[in-house]
């Protein structure tokens, strides 16, 4: 399974891509191909004018369609998401999340912005065209503590819901082929006889 994981923090080093790094690790433990994309890395003259032709930015789209599942992570700012990833966004087309899993990430300085992720950032993951966005998980300052020596870490909590959300990722993503495997193979309905 192949899995891309959207940085949306404008910062080099932030609690977000801490977070969404956190979510990487424990896909690569499980076996999945993780790739990643740095919204900030793209050249911004090209995203502010959605010059389709700049390699960063088709090379971007790319790994996006090549993507079984999408992780998405952002700062929380003025309750919403961030302008970087918003104009990223944008930039896709209609149907790029068509067929895949989602699933949303976000951090934010107090817990009152956790309604961001449903009423902000949801529904363009939806017009995108997702299979299925999973319940996202947001975390406060104090959850991805930055250590002395410049680290962060998830907190225990955190870090439980992060694995019951890969999960879940893993069991939502996986093809109907090996959902059912060890199981009869579907009947079509044309084939149904019924005596009574």
């Amino acid at each position: 399974m192949s899995v891309l994981l959207i940085a949306g923090s404008p910062s080099e080093r932030s609690r977000t891509a801490a977070l969404l790094e956190s979510v990487g690790q424990r896909l690569q433990l499980r076996g999945a191909l993780v790739d990643r994309l740095r919204v900030r890395d793209l050249s911004p003259q090209a995203l502010l004018l959605a010059d389709f032709g700049h390699s960063s930015i088709s090379q971007a789209i790319g790994q996006v369609a090549q993507a079984q599942v999408i992780v998405v992570a952002t700062p929380v700012y003025k309750a919403a998401y961030s302008g970087v990833l918003k104009v990223f966004l944008d930039l896709l087309p209609q149907d790029a999340f068509k067929g895949k899993t989602v699933l949303p990430l976000a951090t934010g300085g107090s817990s009152n912005h956790m309604l961001a992720l449903d009423y902000a950032l949801r529904p363009v993951l939806q017009s995108l065209g997702a299979r299925h966005i999973l319940s996202g998980i947001f975390a406060v300052d104090s959850q991805v503590a930055l250590s002395p020596e410049g680290a962060y870490s998830v907190s225990t909590d955190i870090g439980e819901r992060l694995d019951a959300a890969v999960e879940l990722l893993l069991a939502e993503a996986l093809p109907a082929t090996a959902a059912h495997a060890g199981r009869f193979a579907p009947v079509p309905f044309s084939q149904v006889r019924c005596s009574v």
